[in-house]
């Protein structure tokens, strides 16, 4: 499919306050898929294209009312045919230049992927291993960003949610249905979008988090929620806090450069998970983080 069969409102350009012209009317965002393996997908631009030549991200300009993410999905499956259903997100960076910017879209790939070049705006698509990448020509806004990236390129963010703890931290009635509340608590979990970066004192601009809600008593009578990748329900079988402190050190050990946070308010609780690697992000921070995600 050529790129003139796909056009979207949001194609043009930009005249920037930097005094650059930049693509795409409503902004721009693309996808960097990242694999221990391969390393990381990058598009070798055609030689028309604007920086022509060079090597970035699959991407381009979003359509109108289009989010950063869909927006990244879209342009990746026109120009690299990677499915979207096979994407999970990790975090994303942002170029901010006020009137535009460009959302940089870091994730994995669920099972293989068989990307190429599916439209005419790519000489290639290519699996880069991470130390390669300083030799290719770079376009240039993404070579900038390009060691901040690197440093984050396969980290994730896990989350482990003290949920007795986050739900009594609202006086809502959670005391005459324990259970309820830690549902109500699950569903607003699953449903937020990623967390802004900057509240939970990490790189980037947000994170998609894999989240592991710990429910104790009453609440372990929850359900999981059917295909989730993203929300875990671990049902502890006596101490809330003894599950808690044990998700978190599993956590910490099998992967040691993610971020693991713990929300919680618990005084002993934090100082036990801190022990094992983890920071603390409080009930109220969280509450607002899932309600504006």
């Amino acid at each position: 499919m050529s790129r003139l069969q796909h056009r979207t409102d949001g194609d043009g350009w930009v005249t920037c306050d930097c005094g650059q012209r930049h693509w795409g009317v409503y902004g721009s965002a693309g996808l960097m898929l990242v694999d221990p393996d391969r390393g990381v997908l990058l598009q070798h631009r055609a030689h028309w294209s604007h920086y022509g030549g060079t090597w970035g991200v699959p991407g381009g300009a979003r359509a109108s009312g289009e989010g950063p993410y869909d927006g990244a999905l879209r342009e990746a499956h026109e120009e690299a045919a990677i499915p979207p259903e096979k994407v999970q997100p990790s975090h994303a960076w942002v170029e901010d230049h006020g009137p535009w910017s460009y959302t940089t879209v870091v994730a994995d790939c669920d099972g293989e992927v068989d990307a190429y070049a599916s439209d005419p705006e790519s000489l290639a698509i290519s699996w880069v291993p991470v130390d390669d990448v300083d030799q290719l020509p770079l376009l240039p806004a993404f070579g900038t960003m390009w060691p901040s990236i690197r440093a984050q390129a396969f980290r994730r963010l896990v989350l482990v949610v003290d949920a007795a703890n986050v739900v009594g931290s609202r006086p809502d009635g959670w005391w005459l249905d324990r259970a309820g509340a830690a549902e109500r608590l699950r569903d607003e979990l699953a449903a937020a979008g990623p967390l802004p970066a900057h509240d939970l004192g990490l790189p980037a601009a947000m994170w998609w988090p894999r989240i592991r809600l710990v429910v104790e008593g009453d609440a372990r009578s929850i359900a999981d929620i059917d295909d989730s990748a993203r929300l875990t329900v671990d049902r502890a079988p006596g101490s809330g806090d003894d599950t808690i402190v044990q998700v978190t050190a599993e956590a910490t050990s099998a992967r040691p450069d993610d971020h693991v946070i713990v929300a919680t308010a618990d005084r002993e609780l934090r100082r036990r998970v801190e022990h094992v690697g983890a920071t603390i992000v409080g009930p109220g921070s969280l509450r607002r983080m899932i309600t504006h995600a």
